[in-house]
């Protein structure tokens, strides 16, 4: 049961993550827009595990990558714009 709710919490964080960029009220280059997608990401990652959807799994591990990747992007051009 605490597998499914964890699922259910990360689909709605990607979800909402996507309907907020879409209607213009979250930037999808924004902190924000990737920590969603990050925290929605591994809960589906420990739901899929649990449930043996490897396929599932596996575009949630490169989500979380990709986002991830873009975190770091962003704070490094953050960097460099303080000096």
């Amino acid at each position: 049961m605490l597998i499914d709710i964890i699922g259910w919490i990360g689909s709605i964080l990607v979800v909402f993550a996507y309907a907020m960029n879409i209607y213009g009220k979250l930037s999808s280059d924004s902190t924000s827009y990737y920590l969603l997608n990050i925290a929605g990401s591994i809960g589906l990652i420990v739901n899929t595990l649990y449930h043996h959807a490897i396929p599932s799994c596996v575009v949630n591990i490169v989500w979380v990558a990709i986002a991830l990747g873009a975190l770091l992007r962003n704070a490094k051009r953050a960097g460099e714009k303080s000096f």
